[in-house]
């Protein structure tokens, strides 16, 4: 499981990513929601591009997260 300290990193860490998003020239009058899917697509192109597997990386950043958070048992 995640410390507290651990979990309050990777947030960080996500918020500094997408803010990026948020202060592009367009970003700033879209809603966060918006803003994940606009950093989701560009993630899809970047994997056409490096011919990586999106929902395979998908699938085990969920297996990833349900350890950290202690639900490893109710992971899919």
């Amino acid at each position: 499981m995640a410390t507290p300290q651990a979990h309050d990193t990777a947030v960080t860490r996500a918020n500094e990513a997408l803010r990026t998003y948020t202060l592009s020239g367009d970003g700033w009058h879209r809603s966060p929601g918006e803003t994940l899917q606009h950093v989701l697509t560009d993630l899809l192109h970047w994997c056409d591009d490096t011919q990586r597997d999106f929902y395979a990386a998908l699938e085990r950043a969920r297996r990833r997260h349900a350890e950290e958070v202690g639900q490893a048992d109710h992971a899919d």
